[in-house]
C-alpha cells in the first residue's frame, strides 16, 4: 500500500491525499459505504460502480465468518470474486460486532468467546484467528483485534481494556508475520487506538499505535453514544500523535457533520451505516439539511430529493414520488433513498477533497455544517 500525501489545508488539518493498493487507487477524504455480508444492501454492485462510485467498501469479518463462512469464500477466490467487486475492499475485524453482543460473550486475555446471533452456536475469536480469516476474506485493508469500550466506561475499565487492546495487536502483528496471503496481492494491515473519552489513555494507545509502525491506522471506540464534541476531542488528541505520512481511518462515523469536524482535524477514512439505514427509514440527507420523506409537507412537492443532483436518482424521482412509495411501502422507495444518502455522502467528501486541494476547505465547512444540520 503506498499513501501520497498532496496536500494540508493551511487554516485547519484537513488532508487530500491517494492511497493505492492492488485493487486501485482511493482519493481522500474517502466515505466507505458499508457492504457487512458481502452487500451493500439494496444496491446492485453494477450501481455501486457506475452511480455512487466508490474507490472502497467495507465488509465485516464477523458477519462474513458465520455466512456464507470461510470456506466459501476461499472456494469463490476471496471476497472481491464472490461479490463481483473488482475495487478496493477493507475489512473491520469484528471486535466491534463483539462489543454489540455485551450479553453473549465473554471477554477473556486470549479471545472472546461468543454466541452466534443467527443459531447460537459457540464461537472464539482471538487475536492469531482473526488474522486468519481476514487472509481468507482478501480484503486490501485488514484491521487489527481490539475490544471497543461502550460509552460511558469508567476509568480502570478502559485503561485495562486499552492495555489488552495492545497485547491482542502484538499477537495479531506477530501471527500475521508467519500467515501468507492468500490470493496474488498485498494486504495493508491497521491497528486501532482505543482508551474511551480519556485524554490521557487515548494518548498513550496513539503512541502505542504510532510505534507499531503498521502502514495506516484507526481510530475506534467513539461514536457509540458520546457526545461529538467529546468525539472531535478524542480525534484531535490522537491525530496530533498519529505519523502524517500514514492514512488515518475514524471508525463508525457518522453524520454528515460528523464527517466534515473529522476531516478538519486530520482523518482520511470514514465509514458508518447511517446513510444505508436511513435512506431505508426514509431519512434523507441533502445540502441543505435533513429532510424526513414521509412528511405530509412533501405530498405535493415535486422538487428534486436535492438540487445538486448527487446521484441519478435525485434527477428521475420528485419528493412528493418518493414520500408516495414509503407511504404505500414500496421497496423501490428504500432503493432510492439507500442510493441518494450514498451519492450525497460520496459528493460530501469529493466536495470537501476539492476545497482541500483549491485551499478554501474550512470556510466552505462552516457552511456546510450550518446547513446540514438543519431540519427541513
Amino acid at each position: 500500500m503506498h499513501f501520497n500525501l498532496l496536500q494540508t489545508d493551511t487554516a485547519s488539518s484537513a488532508r487530500a491525499a491517494t492511497i493505492t493498493t492492488a485493487h486501485g487507487t482511493i482519493e481522500t477524504p474517502i466515505f466507505m459505504p458499508v457492504g457487512t455480508v458481502a452487500s451493500v444492501k439494496g444496491v446492485h454492485q453494477r450501481e455501486l460502480r457506475e452511480d455512487i462510485n466508490p474507490d472502497i467498501i467495507l465488509g465485516n469479518t464477523y458477519h462474513l465468518y458465520l455466512r456464507p463462512q470461510i470456506k466459501v469464500l476461499e472456494a469463490a477466490g476471496g471476497l472481491h470474486k464472490f461479490m463481483n467487486w473488482d475495487r478496493n475492499i477493507l475489512t473491520d475485524s469484528g471486535g466491534y460486532q463483539v462489543y454489540s453482543l455485551s450479553a453473549n460473550r465473554k471477554i477473556k486475555e486470549d479471545g472472546v468467546k461468543f454466541k452466534s446471533h443467527i443459531d447460537g452456536s459457540m464461537h472464539l475469536f482471538t487475536p492469531e484467528n482473526v488474522m486468519e480469516v481476514q487472509r481468507s476474506i482478501g480484503a486490501d485493508i485488514i484491521m487489527a483485534f481490539d475490544e471497543c469500550t461502550p460509552y460511558p466506561c469508567d476509568y480502570q475499565y478502559a485503561q485495562r481494556s486499552m492495555h489488552m487492546t495492545h497485547r491482542w495487536l502484538d499477537r495479531c502483528i506477530k501471527h500475521l508475520a508467519k500467515t501468507p496471503v492468500k490470493y496474488d496481492y498485498e494486504q495493508a494491515f491497521f491497528p486501532i487506538v482505543q482508551g474511551s473519552t480519556y485524554k490521557d489513555l487515548r494518548m498513550q494507545s496513539a503512541e502505542y499505535i504510532a510505534n507499531a509502525g503498521a502502514v495506516g491506522n484507526a481510530i475506534g471506540g467513539l461514536s457509540v453514544g458520546e457526545p461529538a464534541e467529546e468525539m472531535y476531542a478524542m480525534t484531535e488528541v490522537v491525530t496530533n500523535i498519529l505519523p502524517a505520512d500514514k492514512p488515518r481511518y475514524l471508525m463508525g462515523v457518522g453524520t454528515p457533520t460528523n464527517i466534515l469536524e473529522n476531516i478538519a482535524l486530520g482523518i482520511d477514512m470514514f465509514d458508518c451505516v447511517m446513510p444505508t439505514r436511513n435512506g431505508r427509514n426514509g431519512t434523507l440527507f441533502t445540502s441543505h439539511g435533513i429532510l424526513n420523506i414521509k412528511n405530509k409537507k412533501w405530498e405535493t412537492d415535486f422538487s428534486p430529493l436535492d438540487e445538486h443532483g448527487t446521484v441519478w436518482v435525485d434527477q428521475e424521482y420528485s419528493k412528493a414520488y418518493v414520500r408516495h412509495l414509503f407511504k404505500v411501502n414500496e421497496m423501490l422507495a428504500r432503493q432510492i433513498g439507500t442510493l441518494h444518502n450514498l451519492g450525497f455522502y460520496m459528493w460530501l467528501v469529493r466536495e470537501a477533497r476539492k476545497h482541500i486541494l483549491a485551499g478554501d476547505f474550512a470556510t466552505w465547512k462552516e457552511k456546510m455544517v450550518r446547513q446540514m444540520d438543519n431540519r427541513l
